[in-house]
Parts: C-alpha cells; structure tokens; sequence
C-alpha cells in the first residue's frame, strides 16, 4: 500500500453541494445586507469557511450572518447528492485495508447536519472540522491537526480536494494530494489529476 491513510475534503469532492452553498450564501446575504451578490461573485467562497468568505467581503456581524447561512443551507438541502460512484469507491478502500479521514472547512455544526446525515460518513474515522484548529485552509493547519491525531507521517497520506485552497493546505503539510476535477471549476497543479471518482483506487 502506497499510503495509510486517505483523506477527502467533503464539499466537492465527497458530495455535491456548490448549488446549495451558493444559494443559501447568496439568499442570506441579501436578506442580513441588503447587498445582492451573482454566484459567479461568491464562488472564491467554495472551500473556505463561511467567516473567512465574509471577511473577505467585509460583511458583518460575521457569527450572525453564518449562523443564518447555516440555518438557510438546509432549505437547499435536497440539492446536495454524494458524487456518483464514491460510495463505491470508499466501500473499495476500506476493504482494501485503508483508513479513511475528512478534513473540511465545515464547522462542527455544519457537519453534523451537512455530513453526518449522509451514510457514507461512517467510512470515516478521523474527522477534522473547521473549528478543530486555529488556522484553516489554505493553512497547513487542518492537515497537520489529522497528523497529530491519527500519528501518521506526511508520506502515508494523500488528500483529495476540489479547490486551490485544498492543494495548497496539502502542499504546505509536505503530503500528496489528488484534484478531484468532477467537483473542482478548473485544474490545479497537484501530485494526481482525477477526471472521475474510480480514478482514486488508481493511485492508491
């Protein structure tokens, strides 16, 4: 085995939630603002965490506004659907003796309701969420938060994400990472390119 442990970032990659994040954060901003938005203007949000997005946008009370974002998202909820052949895929790994880890932008909360509804969640062993670390993506930050917890080294783990901020985070932990192109918006420069979900137990 190439690797220990597989990592995944979950909007994305696990599951398809861009429309729904999108809307949800484009409906709550109008409402708590006034300032209407189009998704093209929002879609650098995709991958961080929903303060980090509303800094960058200078739009306050920033918990305020999350906490609605967070309560609108499930209006969107039957948009988002896990990505075709992934629970296959993990179902793979794991009988083929690999662990499987998440390391997300989501908070805590966030997952519970965005993630851990889903029955592929329970594949996962190790989860990181948002507001286990300090620092969050592009930041090493989470990936190292997963080392330290599972005392795996950099070599014996490979992350899967969608986003620039997802390849940077592996790049600055010194770990593989593979771009998951059936979520992200464009290429990436990563260690694997992947055009579909089966191309994982590929480079494993």
């Amino acid at each position: 085995m190439k690797y220990k442990q597989i990592i995944f970032d979950i909007d994305g990659t696990l599951i398809d939630t861009e429309d729904a994040v999108m809307r949800s954060m484009q409906d709550t901003i109008l409402e708590m603002t006034g300032k209407f938005y189009e998704i093209k203007d929002l879609v650098f949000a995709f991958g961080i965490t929903g303060e980090d997005a509303l800094e960058q946008l200078g739009l306050t009370p920033v918990d305020t506004i999350v906490k609605r974002w967070e309560d609108r998202l499930q209006h969107y909820k039957e948009r988002m659907v896990v990505f075709e052949g992934m629970e296959e895929v993990l179902k793979e790994l794991i009988a083929r003796g690999y662990e499987l880890g998440v390391v997300t932008s989501k908070n805590g909360k966030e997952c519970e309701e965005d993630f851990f509804t889903y029955p592929i969640s329970k594949y996962f062993k190790t989860v990181v969420c948002a507001d286990d670390t300090k620092e969050h993506k592009p930041n090493p930050e989470p990936l190292l938060k997963y080392m330290e917890l599972t005392g795996c080294k950099a070599e014996e783990l490979i992350y899967i994400g969608d986003s620039e901020y997802d390849m940077k985070c592996a790049r600055g932990a010194g770990m593989d990472h593979a771009l998951a192109k059936w979520g992200a918006k464009k290429d990436r420069e990563a260690t694997y390119i992947l055009e579909k979900a089966e191309e994982i137990l590929e480079v494993v």
